[in-house]
């Protein structure tokens, strides 16, 4: 099964669509969580409550017909409720693995940092792998298979950070926003014409998810990742995804900068905007638009920038201002 350039856009156009029933006036935010699907790669949504981060990421299995499973993090949990475990079955008298929600093609953790780092660290093998290990057995994961996380930004008490290694697996760092005033009316109208309309008809329908189905299959959605993989980056792009990432380790105000996993992140991501855009190549311009929630997530700040509330996407924006693209001219210049 083969995906066009033309196919693959309308494919990403008909889930972009479907999940904006649900996700109001953020299509960017949708167009980056779909470029981290196409890329096998893990989301990070970090915002404030009740913003949609959970709707994201049930919409989106929703539209792609992946099977779905929330894992709600807090401080009891334990690695063997995320990967499962084994018991013993009296009735046979041998061990039997029961998998954990870890077993399923997308997996929402949300509010990830309320779980202890022990916790949090059962993750690590099925983000990176793609398996999970108990008691010395390896199971490996469906495909496609993605992570997608959420957390706080604002809320501190009882939780725990997540760790620089666990940071880094995950592909980009979305943030939602408050929605603007258009929208949020929006938002309400449509919710309340759902609602009359269940009275109408009898039906106990209580979000708008719940009128969103399935747009594309499972099949589509893996022959779209393999063409994203076929588009080609120029050695000019690749050299200036380099430049960028170098920046960041040498940057004043950055602690530690971008890892090489965060330059190969991008370069999967700035393929797949590529593709949704209908071309077969990518530009610097996929770049720039990509770099902040693929690499801003992976930077720690200084001590003494973190006193002056520096944020990492503002460093990569410096960044971008200040790296020339490899290949172009200077204004005015031959």
């Amino acid at each position: 099964m083969t995906t066009t350039e033309v196919d693959l856009r309308a494919l990403a156009e008909r889930v972009i669509q479907n999940v904006e029933r649900v996700i109001v006036g953020k299509r960017e935010a949708i167009e980056q969580a779909l470029i981290a699907l196409l890329c096998q790669g893990h989301v990070l949504i970090e915002d404030f409550p009740g913003v949609g981060k959970t709707m994201l990421a049930r919409s989106l299995a929703k539209s792609v017909g992946c099977t779905f499973k929330r894992i709600q993090f807090t401080p009891d949990l334990l690695p063997s409720d995320v990967t499962g475990v084994t018991i013993y079955n009296q009735k046979n008298g041998e061990f039997e693995f029961r998998s954990g929600p870890i077993m399923a093609q997308i997996v929402l953790a949300d509010e990830i940092n309320r779980a202890t780092p022990k916790t949090q660290s059962a993750l690590l093998e099925s983000m990176e792998e793609r398996q999970v290990t108990v008691d010395g057995v390896t199971y490996p994961l469906p495909t496609p298979f993605l992570v997608m996380a959420t957390q706080n930004p604002i809320e501190f008490e009882g939780t725990f950070p997540l760790p620089e290694a666990q940071l880094d697996r995950f592909m980009m760092r979305i943030n939602l926003g408050y929605p603007s005033r258009a929208d949020e009316i929006k938002i309400l109208e449509d919710q309340a014409k759902i609602l009359e309309e269940a009275a109408k008809d009898g039906r106990a329908v209580l979000h708008p998810l719940d009128e969103i189905g399935q747009v594309i299959d499972v099949l589509e959605l893996q022959a779209a990742q393999q063409r994203t993989k076929r588009v080609y980056v120029d050695r000019f792009v690749v050299e200036y995804i380099v430049d960028v990432a170098t920046a960041t380790r040498d940057h004043q105000e950055v602690y530690l900068g971008a890892s090489p996993r965060g330059s190969q992140s991008l370069i999967r991501a700035v393929q797949a905007r590529a593709a949704l855009q209908g071309r077969d190549y990518a530009i610097p311009d996929d770049v720039k638009v990509l770099a902040a929630p693929t690499l801003a997530h992976r930077l720690i700040v200084s001590p003494a920038a973190r006193i002056r509330n520096v944020d990492t996407r503002q460093v990569i924006a410096e960044i971008l201002d200040s790296v020339p693209v490899p290949g172009a001219r200077v204004s005015g210049r031959l």
